[in-house]
């Protein structure tokens, strides 16, 4: 049980890790457990809208994909080409003395990999997750932001991944709330 409950200290320093790619945008902010949440809400999401996938490996590949950046810290895509972590060591100190650890080791290593259906749909969650939040600034008016999403849009990979994408860009990111209010006569 020790290995366990260091596991679930180390997924909660995910809360304290800030994500690091709003310093360079120059808005917005994000911890790496934020991103994650949204990033496995986006995958139920996307397992209801393919029910041929294997929607429980698919969510908790998105629960598990950053968890070791409580040890590496979150490189953004710049600092990748110049900084190199060591994943490697990284997965196999997590997961030492779990239970459990080839299983989650595993859906780290297939997200990373991301040649299987559900970790290509987990690898668009992740980016999908990014655009929501370029989206939303950009319709607050920070302008930097309309420069990335491009970037952003053109790694999503899948169709439904795609689809989404258009979906967020044409809805404004307050809608929903202003669609709540007005059918409740409040608007």
């Amino acid at each position: 049980m020790d290995a366990v409950g260091d596991l679930l200290f180390e997924a909660a320093m995910l809360k304290k890790i800030p994500r690091s790619g709003y310093q360079f945008l120059g808005a917005g902010k994000e911890s790496v457990a934020e991103h994650v949440f949204i990033t496995t809400f986006i995958a139920f999401v996307i397992s209801q809208m393919r029910p041929e996938i294997d929607a429980s490996r698919l969510v908790t590949m998105c629960l598990v994909h950053d968890l070791l950046e409580a040890q590496t810290g979150d490189l953004n895509h710049v600092q990748k080409k110049y900084v190199t972590s060591d994943e490697k060591k990284a997965l196999a100190d997590a997961v030492t003395g779990l239970p459990f650890g080839d299983t989650l080791a595993g859906l780290v290593r297939e997200f990373t990999e991301g040649r299987t259906e559900e970790a290509k749909l987990a690898r668009d969650a992740d980016q999908l997750a990014f655009l929501m939040d370029l989206k939303a600034l950009a319709d607050m008016g920070h302008q930097s932001s309309k420069k990335w999403i491009p970037f952003v849009k053109d790694r999503i990979q899948s169709p439904i991944g795609k689809e989404i994408a258009e979906t967020l860009m044409a809805t404004d990111q307050d809608r929903w709330w202003f669609r709540k209010l007005s059918a409740n006569g409040t608007g």
